[in-house]
């Protein structure tokens, strides 16, 4: 991995970081033995204890509750408690001291009781909720999304002066949705500020109350056109917490996003998460600034890359939206799809690729009315989890177009832009439709990290990988991960307290690496010779030559912490990274699942013609033994 340009996220963090001097854990020579690292999902609070064995950091115990920020009990304290209880309860050690964490370890002399830190990252509630506003929907509405969705944040709605809506239809907008931020922008610094006063004066008009915290004023950054600033401040001064920063455009041609976004997470911080139910006192026990879940998860990421010096794209898809993440070139970026999710946001998946898109993954013939109502099944009953094989192959199929969905909306966000000089030409916007000048480079990417229920708990590790494979279409030498139980919050948050403790845990305990894939570039008729490898294993075993043929996968078992040699000589056509029929020989690393060459083609396509694809697709699923198939 290249380039020194630090993240903004990264900026945020050491002043988040310098916000916690006083905490008596905090600090490079601060040596932590035990740590109890809590994070509060949406529906469920997941608690770890983390402990020093040796000179090692290890996950030991884990426990859950439901979250409880909601009524009846409102507040968020409730579940943590419980939480941490059920790990008191397997691990032997006293924790909790009432309704307080006992910190730090080894009160009385007994080694067994208490922590030397207490942790903790959130999206309880719901996460960060967002409104944006721009003057005109594809210019500044868009720059304004894609600040808002690179903070991590979940856009309900993007309101511009010519988005259609009346003016009293955008007031109702505003007033009924509840965000808990408002991003407004609109206008080149020096040019008119008719139509951004105009907004500003819908959002007054609105008088928008926040989500949480009823008694407070609702949020609101202003990134406009710097002439408007007096007008915006007699308008929105006194009906909003209005804070004001540099222009999301300050030219046409050019975007500047960095200040933008470390506002809303600085905001998000300092007063939406203040505001939840019983956030006061979980801020006063916890050892460390309590971060957004979705942070916390790309600061892991970003930290492992920057310690291994790799390239990575990681994604958690949950049951509402997929996140996505990325390290090139040193530089972190983090997008959220709010509309495409495994139950809550599974129809808006099949409205967003299409019936046909899902189908083509699906190995069997099934009626069109039966798969919709098989999707609308799962998302009015959210919770409920395949009962049959062609259950979970159909939503394993959903969950291949969610994460290539994720991906392209990904790529349009990760372009080469760098701390607060991040800047795009206008041309630059149209052209991301295409490949552009995302970062995202697939031949350069060395690992990709899944995570969430659909990846994490598949009933085949080897199920796992392929979704990732067919989603995401790596080129050349890829490896792959799952997060076993997603503990990545926990040790994103950890890792700005004990960066040892984090990476440590994160691989020991948190990865489990799947293996690698060699996907070679190229197309060619199927049952045509695509590439000759060979590999050489250590320890021993006899080495291994073959001809791999277009259109079929090959599985070569290699366990967890193995290596071999490969090598590679490509047909006349084919790329597997070193240029067009050029040979190349490298290590690769093996996993749960193994060594898996892809010869079906880059870019993958499949059989159009029905009945060749499902013959396709189930000669697949048998050479990597992806499902049982007593009845195929």
């Amino acid at each position: 991995m290249t380039g020194s340009a630090e993240s903004s996220f990264g900026q945020d963090l050491k002043a988040h970081q310098t916000q916690s001097r006083d905490f008596p854990a905090m600090g490079a020579g601060a040596t932590l033995q035990t740590i109890v690292a809590t994070d509060c999902g949406s529906t469920t609070t997941k608690a770890i204890l983390i402990e020093k064995v040796g000179h090692t950091y290890r996950q030991t115990f884990r426990g859950e509750a439901p979250t409880t920020v909601e009524a009846p009990f409102e507040d968020v304290t409730r579940g943590v408690l419980n939480a941490i209880a059920e790990i008191e309860e397997l691990s032997g050690r006293k924790i909790l001291d009432g309704e307080k964490i006992i910190t730090p370890s080894g009160r009385g002399g007994d080694p067994k009781v208490g922590v030397d830190i207490y942790i903790s990252t959130s999206s309880a509630g719901g996460g960060l909720q967002m409104m944006v506003a721009g003057v005109v929907a594809s210019m500044t509405g868009e720059s304004a999304q894609r600040c808002a969705l690179g903070a991590g944040a979940i856009v309900m709605d993007v309101l511009a002066s010519n988005d259609g809506r009346l003016p009293h239809e955008k007031i109702e907008r505003i007033r009924s949705l509840r965000p808990d931020m408002i991003l407004l922008s609109g206008g080149t610094d020096g040019g008119t500020v008719t139509h951004v006063v105009e907004m500003a004066e819908y959002i007054a008009a609105a008088d928008p109350r926040p989500r949480l915290g009823m008694s407070y004023n609702l949020p609101l950054i202003y990134a406009g056109n710097k002439e408007a600033r007096e007008r915006i401040s007699e308008i929105l001064g006194k009906k909003t917490a209005l804070t004001i920063t540099e222009n999301l455009r300050p030219v046409l041609e050019r975007e500047n996003l960095v200040p933008s976004r470390n506002k809303i997470h600085d905001l998000f911080l300092e007063h939406v998460m203040a505001q939840a139910p019983g956030y006061k006192k979980l801020i006063e026990w916890a050892g460390a600034p309590i971060m957004p879940t979705p942070a916390a998860v790309g600061l892991i990421m970003e930290t492992i890359a920057k310690k291994q010096g790799i390239n990575l794209i990681g994604v958690d898809i949950g049951g509402a939206t997929t996140d996505v993440f990325s390290v090139f070139q040193g530089i972190f970026n983090r997008t959220v799809s709010a509309n495409l999710g495994m139950s809550y946001s599974i129809s808006n998946v099949l409205a967003e690729t299409g019936l046909d898109n899902i189908m083509r993954w699906v190995p069997f013939s099934i009626d069109e009315q039966d798969l919709r109502n098989r999707i609308k099944n799962k998302m009015i009953r959210p919770t409920t989890v395949p009962q049959t094989l062609d259950e979970l192959q159909i939503e394993q199929a959903i969950a291949r177009e969610a994460l290539r969905l994720a991906l392209g909306h990904h790529k349009t966000l990760a372009t080469g832009l760098k701390g607060v000089q991040q800047e795009r030409s206008i041309s630059d916007v149209f052209e991301q439709k295409g490949s552009g000048d995302t970062l995202v480079d697939m031949l350069r990417l060395d690992l990709i990290v899944g995570s969430g229920g659909i990846l994490s708990h598949a009933p085949r590790r080897v199920q796992s990988m392929l979704m990732m494979v067919d989603a995401y279409e790596p080129l050349g030498v890829t490896e792959l991960a799952v997060d076993s139980i997603f503990m990545m919050p926990h040790l994103g948050v950890l890792s700005t307290v004990n960066e040892q403790a984090a990476t440590d845990v994160f691989v020991r305990d948190c990865m489990i690496y799947l293996g690698t894939c060699i996907a070679p570039i190229g197309q060619g008729k199927w049952g045509e010779r695509c590439v000759e490898f060979s590999l050489a294993f250590e320890g021993g075993r006899a080495p291994l030559q073959e001809t791999v043929t277009f259109g079929s996968l090959r599985l070569v078992p290699l366990g967890v912490g193995e290596e071999a040699t490969i090598t590679l000589k490509p047909s006349r056509q084919v790329d597997v990274g070193a240029g067009r029929g050029e040979s190349m020989e490298r290590k690769v690393r093996g996993g749960v699942v193994g060594v898996l060459l892809d010869a079906r083609g880059r870019p993958l396509q499949l059989p159009t013609e029905h009945a060749a694809r499902i013959r396709g697709l189930i000669d697949w699923h048998k050479a990597l033994n992806l499902y049982p198939f007593s009845q195929a």
